[in-house]
């Protein structure tokens, strides 16, 4: 692939992966304020951006097999784990960003458990199964992720149980 057509497509890829997720937000702040078909309209056109960025990724050449996927996710968690977050956390911290520290040390803590979940479900994989896996519980506050049963506080960040979403 030619290089601005990569590099296009990477834009393009981030772009449409940002407008997905704003209108997943702006979806919330919708059905929150009761604008039941605003937040329909946001939803579905987050599907159509969702879709662009697929296929952005898929020209990419992206797309692999489940176990090059998780090691692709592996690698992302570890980045932001090991240098991304602590780096980020810097700055906040010395620019006196105290909600945005707390934002990436809530997702800080909660990559490394995603990191190790995928290694889990990784090393299964290889060996030509799936994983057995229970309920999954993610914070609606922090992201901290956990199996079989939500905590009655999140270990990160303190809400509730209630504040769990269940996949």
């Amino acid at each position: 692939m030619h290089e601005m057509t990569k590099q296009n497509l990477l834009a393009a890829y981030a772009g449409e992966s940002q407008a997905h997720m704003r209108y997943l937000i702006f979806s919330d702040v919708a059905e929150k304020e009761g604008k039941k078909n605003v937040a329909r309209l946001f939803k579905a056109i987050a599907y159509a951006e969702q879709v662009h960025a697929t296929n952005h990724y898929r020209n990419l050449g992206e797309v692999n097999t489940t176990s090059d996927n998780l090691q692709t996710c592996i690698d992302g968690e570890h980045f932001e784990v090991n240098e991304m977050y602590p780096a980020y956390m810097a700055v906040a911290q010395l620019q006196d960003e105290k909600a945005a520290n707390m934002g990436f040390h809530g997702a800080l803590e909660a990559e490394k458990i995603h990191e190790i979940m995928y290694g889990d479900a990784k090393m299964v994989v290889d060996k030509g199964e799936d994983i057995e896996i229970g309920k999954i519980y993610i914070c609606s506050i922090c992201g901290y992720t956990t199996t079989n049963e939500a905590p009655e506080k999140c270990p990160i960040c303190g809400a509730t149980k209630d504040r769990f979403v269940e996949f």
